[in-house]
């Protein structure tokens, strides 16, 4: 066997599947194929542009020459909006030095399990997940995974954590959750956060202590009565343990405007400023200086919410209810009703059926394979976020998703099941 031609990291690191899939209906679009692409979480921006006042505030900072490198750990007027606009919305109290901004949420990720976890320290987390087995991977860490069922809408307990926690040194946690749109109940994350606090307490002074990674960058996006909570206003006593991961990415679909901040321990977050440092991630000068002004902006934020959170639950609803509907008809299928975020969890059950030309559906990949090419819809199935690659669970994001499609959507979805016996 010829020696690897690069690092062990290289040589062992998964590329992304989602991005593979994108690349695989990205082709069939170019083709000329109509497809209902419901795999990426971006936003098509025709459908959901970013706040028009934001807009103007960027144009406005690039013209006023605000083209530099910026500060390396965030240009302060920004963090002192960040500041302001947590505490007026979520309670949280921060400081601008315990607040880190970059360019979106994966570097800030990539430096919390850079700064917290080294070979072979145990990183605890739920699947599935966005992308903690890579980073991981990454670190060399201790893969400890938590399969989170059906019956608590995918999302990790208590239960299920506690006998992994001592001796852990990272607890990665989102809510609301990619892939799912589904978020910890009150009672739940606050007994999450008493094993954290009741290890903590076990280990002795000059020990390590055990991290929570929370990431919640689709917090604003709740829908109904949905509530999301965290782990510091359920216990303060957390502040000391937890790292957030937030931004305007999801709440403002600005995923293409990259900026993103943590907030946590300002000695943690000196150790992952160092790192963003050595790997230049910061966010652009202008859009620091323009997201500043605009979280400023009360009203002009709380407009652009109300509109883009109907906008959002409209397109999971009627998804969701046209999914229920075909259920109703006999059809192998299920939805979870929509919490938050721009995710739907769907269940399709179709393995052991034949298609129409008597090909078996052996695998789920031959089942996420049919959906793409008998009724045009592409999804990603749960085993790209570390489940069991056999779950039949997939995530439908709408950030792509025109509504005057929708019903196109079941038709196209009803008449290639039929096809299958």
């Amino acid at each position: 066997m010829p020696a690897p031609r690069f690092s062990q990291l290289a040589e062992t690191l998964i590329s992304s599947e989602i991005v593979r899939l994108g690349a695989q209906v990205k082709e069939k679009i170019k083709a000329g194929q109509h497809i209902y692409n419901y795999t990426i979480g971006d936003f098509d921006s025709s459908q959901f542009p970013i706040p028009a006042d934001l807009l103007t505030a960027i144009v406005g900072a690039y013209q006023q020459g605000y083209t530099t490198y910026p500060t390396a750990d965030g240009e302060l007027d920004l963090r002192l909006a960040i500041a302001s606009f947590i505490e007026k919305r979520e309670g949280l109290k921060y400081s601008p030095e315990e607040i880190l901004v970059s360019c979106g949420g994966r570097p800030l990720i990539y430096a919390i399990y850079r700064s917290i976890v080294d070979k072979g320290d145990k990183v605890i987390y739920p699947v599935p997940s966005w992308n903690n087995n890579h980073y991981t991977h990454f670190t060399e860490g201790q893969h400890v995974l938590v399969e989170a069922t059906r019956e608590n809408n995918f999302m990790p307990t208590a239960e299920q954590i506690a006998p992994h926690i001592k001796g852990a040194r990272l607890l990665a946690l989102c809510s609301p959750l990619n892939p799912t749109g589904t978020v910890f109940g009150k009672e739940e994350l606050e007994a999450i956060c008493d094993l954290v606090i009741a290890e903590n307490e076990s280990r002795g002074a000059d020990e390590k202590k055990l991290f929570v990674l929370y990431d919640q960058i689709y917090w604003t996006l709740t829908f109904g009565d949905t509530q999301h909570y965290n782990p510091v206003s359920l216990r303060p006593a957390m502040k000391a343990y937890t790292v957030f991961v937030d931004g305007i990415s999801k709440a403002f679909a600005a995923t293409g405007v990259r900026v993103g901040w943590s907030m946590g321990p300002a000695d943690l977050l000196s150790k992952m400023k160092a790192i963003n440092s050595h790997v230049g991630s910061w966010a652009p000068m202008a859009e620091q200086h323009a997201v500043a002004t605009f979280l400023q902006h009360e009203q002009s934020v709380s407009d652009y919410l109300k509109h883009f959170k109907e906008e959002v639950s409209f397109r999971l609803t009627a998804l969701y209810n046209g999914f229920i509907q075909l259920k109703k008809q006999g059809y192998q299928l299920d939805a979870i009703v929509p919490q938050a975020a721009i995710y739907l969890t769907v269940q399709i059950n179709l393995v052991g059926k034949k298609t129409a030309s008597d090909n078996l559906l052996a695998s789920q990949d031959a089942v996420t394979d049919y959906l793409l090419n008998e009724a045009s819809l592409a999804l990603v199935p749960f085993g790209f976020f570390g489940a069991p690659r056999e779950s039949n669970w997939y995530r439908l994001s709408v950030g792509c998703c025109k509504k005057e499609e929708i019903d196109e959507v079941f038709v196209k979805l009803k008449a290639a099941l039929e096809k299958l016996s």
